[in-house]
């Protein structure tokens, strides 16, 4: 399901009886699309997560922790100026439409009482947030600028009278009735879903099949029965938050969906789900829009050396004929007398064969008999010694596809943060050239990575390395010599330390898991992950990044469980 005009409905309601009359604290721009409002409400504190992101553009409550960059973006300063420590009247949705309102009263430079509204615009790739003043509807600013030359009907830019989107022209499905329904479909036509999609506002593709699907033998009863069973709670905002896992896909939703058949997972609020569903959705969104060259150049560096491999192996294959090269080159020093120079091929017998065989050996025309006997010689010394020098290359080719799918495997589970340290290792090991962009400050030597924390259930600490410059550091700098360190046998991913000699087994178990979830093996079951103290881990000398040996480990069997990962994260 999308994030509709009946989703919108449903996280309206839930924020209006949250956060009416709570106070906006802080206001955060983690990302260029993405807005926190830290709320104080009814004695409690609430994250308010506002997204116009492309992809994934949504509004909900969210217990995630976000990493705010050091210089907030001018649009956050912007808010912070004009909405910092206002107090939240309402919030409502426009009709169906997917469209977000925050209504706010504040004080202005003078000490005046002023009036804003923060809307939140749900709209693909057109979604936006955007600051206007109550009184005279005149956009103060947007997350996005949208010109004339971008959208012929609205710019969307400071100093702009704020216009809505164009009008879809389409009925509102909360106000229909019977009579309304049936004189909006022709039954004729087929597609009633699309029909039911394209006469009602706020309606998914998604609610529209489960219309049908429940209706059965579509007809005029069993359609307005089906219809107002679905949406007569919606209007009455009773809600059944639920994920559903149908094979590898997962969808949200605030109604059940019968005409999927999958796992269901249900949740106690709109916010709880929706946060559920995102998480590192929008995450790995971005770093795959940061570091998409990266990834681009990890693959191919890769598939070079796989294709490497072969031709080396290839190449191994034709050393096995040195010692045929060699018997050859005897073969004709032995028979000499029955070669003259221009013969093509000379038939001599085998005297290593038992049986006396008689052989045919190819000549070069050009060249003499004791020639055609040394050039078979040179072959198998060539051959010879080729051996030696290809199985090395073999190994360090080997080794070098192994470091590279560690790297794509921890591409695959990067924070935007964590791109810049997988670019700074991919410089420092000299696989790409520095980016030099003005305005870069140089980092300071004593720059620490920054590693994730996890808080397991018993209440032990244990930290999770995502690159190789934060594997090295957790293992060989920040943990001490009886920690538990935990890795995926022999399979790429993360380092992770448990902050304790002597944990329990429960708190094993769970840091075994978040190391499978980190892993190449994250989307397998039974995944063999080794733990041990960190006094038996040690990298040997001029090894790549990220790379260590160890003894003395023991081994557990876990299934990476990505609500655990989640559950642990939040508890920290």
């Amino acid at each position: 399901m999308s994030f509709d005009g009946m989703m919108t409905r449903a996280i309206v309601k839930e924020c209006s009886d949250l956060l009416t009359t709570g106070r906006i604290n802080k206001i955060y721009q983690p990302f260029k699309t993405e807005l926190i409002l830290s709320v104080r409400a009814k004695g409690k504190s609430y994250s308010l997560l506002l997204s116009a992101n492309a992809q994934f553009a949504r509004a909900h409550l969210t217990n995630e922790k976000y990493t705010n960059p050091q210089v907030p973006p001018m649009f956050c300063m912007l808010l912070r100026k004009h909405l910092e420590g206002a107090f939240i009247e309402s919030i409502t949705q426009l009709g169906s439409e997917r469209i977000f309102m925050i209504d706010c009263q504040t004080k202005d430079e003078l000490g005046d009482d002023t009036s804003k509204r923060l809307i939140i615009e749900i709209m693909g790739k057109h979604s936006n947030i955007i600051l206007i003043d109550r009184e005279t509807k005149q956009i103060i600013d947007s997350i996005k600028h949208v010109s004339y030359a971008q959208s012929s009907y609205r710019a969307v830019l400071p100093g702009q009278a704020y216009k809505l989107p164009p009008e879809q022209n389409k009925f509102d499905p909360i106000d229909v009735d019977a009579e309304n329904l049936l004189k909006r479909i022709d039954f004729n036509s087929g597609k009633i879903d699309r029909q039911i999609v394209e006469q009602f506002v706020g309606i998914s593709p998604m609610i529209g099949q489960e219309i049908i699907s429940r209706a059965g033998m579509v007809n005029a009863n069993t359609l307005v029965e089906s219809f107002l069973n679905i949406i007569t709670p919606i209007k009455n905002h009773i809600y059944e938050p639920q994920m559903i896992t149908v094979g590898a896909k997962e969808y949200f939703s605030i109604i059940s969906l019968t005409h999927l058949k999958g796992e269901v997972r249900r949740f106690d609020t709109v916010s709880l789900m929706l946060d559920r569903y995102f998480y590192g959705k929008a995450e790995r969104d971005r770093v795959r829009q940061q570091a998409h060259d990266l990834e681009r150049f990890l693959q191919n560096e890769a598939q070079k050396n796989k294709k490497k491999i072969k031709k080396l192996e290839q190449t191994l294959k034709n050393a096995d004929k040195a010692h045929s090269y060699q018997k050859q080159g005897e073969l004709l020093t032995a028979n000499m007398h029955l070669i003259k120079r221009g013969d093509k091929v000379v038939e001599v017998m085998d005297y290593y064969d038992p049986n006396g065989a008689v052989i045919t050996i190819n000549l070069s025309p050009q060249k003499s008999p004791s020639d055609n006997a040394q050039a078979y010689f040179k072959r198998y010394n060539k051959a010879k010694n080729s051996v030696a020098v290809v199985m090395e290359q073999l190994e360090h080719t080997k080794k070098e596809i192994e470091y590279l799918e560690q790297l794509i495997q921890q591409m695959e589970s990067a924070a935007p943060s964590d791109i810049e340290e997988i670019r700074e290792e991919l410089v420092e090991e000299g696989y790409i050239r520095k980016r030099v962009q003005k305005g870069d400050k140089k980092k300071k030597k004593d720059h620490k990575p920054q590693l994730e924390r996890y808080l397991s259930t018993s209440g032990l600490e244990f930290f999770v390395g995502k690159n190789n410059k934060q594997n090295d550091y957790l293992t060989n700098r920040f943990a001490r010599q009886d920690e538990i360190w935990l890795h995926t046998k022999d399979i790429p991913g993360s380092h992770v330390v448990i902050r304790s000699t002597d944990p329990d087994e429960q708190t094993l178990k769970e840091a075994a898991t978040i190391a499978a979830f980190f892993s190449k093996a994250k989307l397998s079951s039974s995944v063999p992950v080794d733990f041990t103290k960190i006094r038996h881990v040690k990298k040997p000398n001029g090894s790549k990044p990220g790379y260590v040996i160890y003894d003395n480990q023991t081994t557990l069997f876990v299934t990476p469980d990505e609500d655990l990962v989640l559950q642990l994260k939040q508890r920290s």
